[in-house]
C-alpha cells in the first residue's frame, strides 16, 4: 500500500507531562484536528483507547459528509501515537513524541498516510498535512 510520511515539529510552552494528558483524551481532538466534530463509542482498554471519531467534510460548500473514523491511541511516557482507520482505505499511523526543551515541550508531530490508490494518497495527504499544521496552533493556544 503506496504511503507518504509527514513531519512536523513545534514548541509548546507546557510541560510534557500536560501534552501528553491532553493528548491522551479521545475527546481532545474535537477541534484538535479542524475536520473532528466529535468521539463517540470511547473504549478504554488497559494499553490503548478505541473510540469513534467523526470528521466533517463540506464539498462546494453546502454539502455535508459525516465520515467514521476508528481510532486507537496509545500512550507511553514520551510518546502518544495510534492508528487511524478510515472508510475508503485511507490509514494513518501517528506519534506525537514530547520531549522537555526551552521551559516547555518539543512536539514532534509525525504521520505515514497510506491509501489504496495513489490519487486518493495525494488527496489524503494534502488533507491530513493541514490538519497537521493547523494543530501546531491549536495545541500552542489551548496549553501554552
Amino acid at each position: 500500500m503506496p504511503n507518504i510520511t509527514l513531519r512536523n515539529t513545534f514548541h509548546v510552552r507546557n510541560t510534557p507531562e500536560a501534552l501528553r494528558a491532553h493528548l491522551s483524551q479521545p475527546q481532545s481532538y474535537v477541534g484538535l484536528s479542524p475536520l473532528v466534530v466529535a468521539v463517540k463509542d470511547v473504549q478504554q482498554g488497559e494499553r490503548e483507547t478505541r473510540y469513534t471519531s467523526v470528521e466533517r467534510f463540506t464539498f462546494l460548500g453546502v454539502v455535508k459528509y459525516d465520515n467514521m473514523i476508528k481510532v486507537t491511541l496509545r500512550s507511553t511516557p514520551q510518546t502518544v501515537e495510534g492508528e487511524v482507520d478510515s472508510p475508503g482505505g485511507v490509514r494513518l499511523d501517528y506519534r506525537f513524541t514530547l520531549n522537555d526543551k526551552d521551559g516547555g515541550t518539543e512536539v514532534e508531530d509525525l504521520l505515514v498516510v497510506h491509501a489504496w490508490a495513489r490519487p486518493l494518497l495525494g488527496y489524503a495527504a494534502k488533507k491530513a498535512r493541514q490538519v497537521q499544521l493547523a494543530r501546531a496552533g491549536i495545541l500552542a493556544s489551548r496549553l501554552g
